[in-house]
């Protein structure tokens, strides 16, 4: 298992995960991707949301996002 604090968790496959709502999700790959920012579209894997939005925190000021930048989800 190799992590990364600004992405997600790379996991030997096959791997299985277990959802919050018991739901049990699986994977074949042989490095999987498991998301940790909850940000993916296909989550539990990661679809590299957390490159293209970043927490207010990070921004100068914690400003909005400007006019053509996405916005966090919270």
């Amino acid at each position: 298992m190799v992590t990364d604090k600004e992405g997600p968790i790379l996991v030997e496959g096959p791997v299985e995960v277990v959802n919050d709502d018991g739901t049990t999700t699986r994977s074949d790959r042989f490095v999987v991707a498991v998301c940790t920012c909850r940000r993916s579209r296909a989550y539990p894997w990661c679809d590299t949301s957390h490159r293209r939005r970043k927490p207010d925190g990070d921004r100068p000021g914690g400003r909005k996002p400007r006019k053509g930048e996405e916005e966090s989800r919270p």
